[in-house]
């Protein structure tokens, strides 16, 4: 493509923006912000329906934020068809458009990128985790994800990929190049327990945090086990809404009942959000599969000792500023956390060190200046 002053820019797979239901949201928002910044015209095709923890966490239905064109798509919003029917009409607006490049995010929404590619768009796909893995897809949708995956590997005209492991299952399941670049993080300014204190009775390290969504891949039902095992006046707070899960959410109640240090806060945004962080002892993300954890990217931001499972794309972003368990071990996890409940010392002297760490290593204006130049060659 040939430089111009300014891309027209489209962008699609996301629920909508702004909004902070899932990691795709958040990125989706970062990129698109920052690149109206720098001159260029940027629409979000925004899902329909209510927001998946609830409608009483519904937004406003802006046409315009922070100077990205927003726009409404026909959304079937049901479990399994809103992501795939918002995805195929954000595609069919984004093809007609007059756009120069069209940017999907996630492997179901790829499934259309042939269409735009088809109008002389072009097409760059950001791979957030290998979707199809995910235990709450079965059947159809599971399939229909894999193919959107195998469309993005012969289609599109760049594929980002958010970590090394993915990096390489691209070359070596279709031969097929893709580039690097991770998610980025800004440092916030932390906040005192003003609002979980009212809300929850929750004071500083007072508290072990999980703040994501409740699915069965992220792996809250090990912490809870876990938890239950460990001798501490500490309190597990877990902190998100369900994501099409609902039958996994009473799942891990049944598994906490009984035990009045577990707390279940739902979903949580805006300052709630800030403070939680912001007083957490301890951060705990004990996922099986992920993309990269903009949760854990932001605990560390907020200056938390975190613990995560070893998986690569956990144990490559913390590097030695973080604890790691064996994936999938309860009795590794419930003796990290009995260790780190026992050790404040330890405890402070990750939190110390972490914040600036996370911070220097990813950076969204990095993000935004790599993204770019994919756009323009």
């Amino acid at each position: 493509m040939k430089k111009k002053d300014y891309l027209k820019i489209a962008m699609l797979g996301h629920k909508r923006i702004p909004s902070r239901e899932g990691g795709i949201e958040i990125v989706v928002e970062e990129l698109s912000t920052r690149m109206v910044k720098k001159g260029h015209k940027v629409t979000c095709y925004n899902r329909g329906g209510h927001h998946v923890s609830g409608k009483e966490f519904d937004g406003k239905n802006f046409k315009e934020y922070k100077g990205i064109q927003l726009r409404t798509v026909f959304t079937i919003n049901r479990k399994g068809l809103a992501a795939m029917t918002s995805s195929v009409f954000a595609a069919v607006r984004a093809a007609l458009g007059k756009y120069d490049v069209v940017h999907f995010h996630a492997e179901g929404p790829c499934a259309m990128l042939w269409l735009p590619k088809l109008f002389g768009k072009r097409c760059v796909a950001t791979i957030h985790g290998l979707d199809w893995q995910r235990a709450k897809w079965g059947g159809f949708a599971t399939k229909y994800i894999k193919f959107g995956e195998k469309v993005a590997a012969k289609y599109a005209d760049e594929i980002i990929v958010l970590s090394k492991s993915v990096q390489k299952y691209f070359a070596e399941e279709y031969g097929r190049k893709t580039v690097f670049i991770p998610n980025g993080v800004i440092q916030p300014k932390r906040q005192p327990p003003d609002l979980i204190k009212k809300k929850f009775g929750l004071d500083k390290d007072s508290y072990l945090l999980y703040l994501g969504r409740i699915v069965p891949e992220k792996g809250e039902h090990y912490l809870v086990e876990a938890f239950r095992k460990v001798e501490t006046d500490k309190k597990l707070v877990i902190a998100g809404g369900a994501s099409d899960t609902d039958g996994y959410m009473q799942k891990l109640k049944s598994l906490a009942a009984g035990d009045k240090r577990i707390l279940f806060t739902g979903f949580i945004q805006g300052k709630l959000l800030e403070e939680l962080y912001s007083n957490a002892y301890l951060y705990t993300l004990p996922s099986d599969l992920e993309g990269m954890p903009l949760s854990l990217l932001e605990a560390m931001s907020y200056g938390n000792c975190c613990l995560v499972s070893d998986i690569p794309e956990c144990a490559d972003v913390v590097e030695d500023y973080a604890v790691t368990f064996r994936k999938g071990d309860r009795d590794d996890l419930w003796e990290k956390i009995q260790r780190l409940c026992d050790d404040e010392e330890k405890v402070n002297a990750y939190k110390n060190k972490a914040a600036d760490y996370i911070c220097r290593k990813y950076s969204w204006d990095d993000v935004v200046e790599w993204t770019l130049k994919l756009y323009e060659k």
